[in-house]
């Protein structure tokens, strides 16, 4: 059961969901609650744990190396563009 779930890739696809679901629930708090970041300032961080989720989906379903290394890349990049934004 739990081989079939990394195996095919659906671990990753969880891990995307949740991040889609915590960045859903940043947003509301701050829409109607007034409270909580906005989704500009997780932007980055968002961007880069679903790059990474998306590597690790590659990985783990045999994708050429390509295919793992350039959300690799992506989550590089969203990380150096969120340390970025946090030295101003």
């Amino acid at each position: 059961m739990m081989s079939g779930l990394f195996a095919s890739g659906l671990a990753a696809e969880l891990v995307l969901a949740a991040l889609g679901l915590e960045a859903l629930g940043l947003w509301a708090l701050r829409r109607f609650a007034g409270r909580g970041p906005g989704l500009g300032p997780l932007l980055p961080f968002l961007l880069a744990g679903a790059a990474f989720a998306l590597a690790l989906r590659a990985a783990l379903t045999g994708a050429g190396w390509p295919w793992v290394a350039l959300p690799l890349l992506a989550a590089f990049a969203a990380h150096l563009w969120d340390i970025a934004r946090r030295w101003r």
